[in-house]
């Protein structure tokens, strides 16, 4: 039994909690996404943002936000946002010039089923889309959140976030990283938006929240943000193809270091739970009431199949 785990809520309890933001998610995603786009573009952008993935960074902005009290307004457009810019991440990454992949979500890859420069498109509006969603005419969104919004989106996407630790990646293949490298990698690549999911919806309050409080919640967001690479990681291994909806063991194929080829399985599953004790430890430190269902995405992070 790991530390912590008689705080953990019961799938039933996560199912009810996540399933009405589930909906009210995938209703906002599609009402927004691709409408007013030229049929073409509109296509793969939709294909690429509906009908599929887990929703693991948008249910982390708002069950942040409920943690402090955020605006539910605010914190749906975050929501949306941080998976438009994980949407378009996965477009290009999958792109022959990147990561060269021909299945993701169980479904082909945008440029096997638009071609190439549609993909490229997909990917630019996409992410051009999630800015948008922020920054809402009228007063749904005080103009302060909407720049703070903005501001932690950006970061977590650029070159100090997510692109920056795809060039990372690239730069990487073949050669043999050590654990400080790898993580590095890995708190970029992956991390940054699922820790920038955590900050948007902390954001979204309409009061201050206590400055340690926050550091907390970053925190929190940090050790999630690498314990899901770190079973991505263990996963590629063990699972197959289509329990994953990508394809498996494409890491060792393409001679890529990860936690599973530096530690080992069994090191890597360690890592993944010391992470996570790492993740609940700060939720205990953050003294919020309402963490509840930031804690069971915890556990859903490490112990997931897929």
């Amino acid at each position: 039994m790991r530390a912590g785990d008689s705080l953990r809520w019961p799938a039933s309890r996560l199912a009810t909690w996540s399933e009405p933001h589930l909906a009210r998610v995938e209703a906002a995603l599609s009402r927004w996404v691709g409408i007013d786009a030229p049929v073409a573009l509109g296509d793969a952008m939709r294909y690429a943002v509906l009908d599929g993935g887990k929703r693991l960074r948008p249910l982390l902005v708002l069950a942040a936000a409920e943690a402090v009290g955020g605006q539910s307004g605010a914190a749906l457009r975050a929501a949306c946002a941080s998976e438009l810019i994980h949407a378009y991440s996965l477009v290009h990454d999958d792109l022959p010039c990147m990561d060269n992949d021909v299945l993701r979500r169980g479904k082909p890859t945008v440029h096997v089923k638009f071609g190439e420069a549609d993909a490229l498109l997909a990917g630019d509006a996409l992410q051009a889309l999630a800015f948008e969603l922020l920054t809402p005419d009228g007063d749904e969104v005080p103009a302060a959140v909407q720049a703070r919004l903005c501001r932690l989106l950006a970061r977590a996407a650029g070159s100090q976030g997510m692109a920056g630790g795809q060039a990372i990646d690239l730069a990487s293949v073949g050669r043999a990283l050590d654990e400080p490298q790898l993580r590095e990698m890995h708190r970029l690549k992956t991390g940054a938006l699922l820790q920038g999911s955590v900050e948007m919806g902390a954001a979204c309050s309409g009061e201050a929240t206590a400055p340690a409080a926050l550091a907390a919640l970053r925190d929190y967001g940090a050790a999630i943000g690498l314990a899901f690479q770190v079973v991505d990681d263990i996963l590629d291994v063990i699972a197959d193809s289509a329990t994953l909806g990508k394809t498996a063991g494409k890491d060792a194929a393409s001679d890529k270091p990860t936690y599973v080829s530096l530690l080992g399985l069994d090191g890597a599953r360690s890592r993944a739970d010391e992470l996570l004790g790492q993740a609940l430890a700060a939720l205990d430190r953050s003294t919020l009431a309402d963490t509840g269902a930031l804690r069971a995405l915890a556990y859903m992070v490490v112990d997931r199949d897929r």
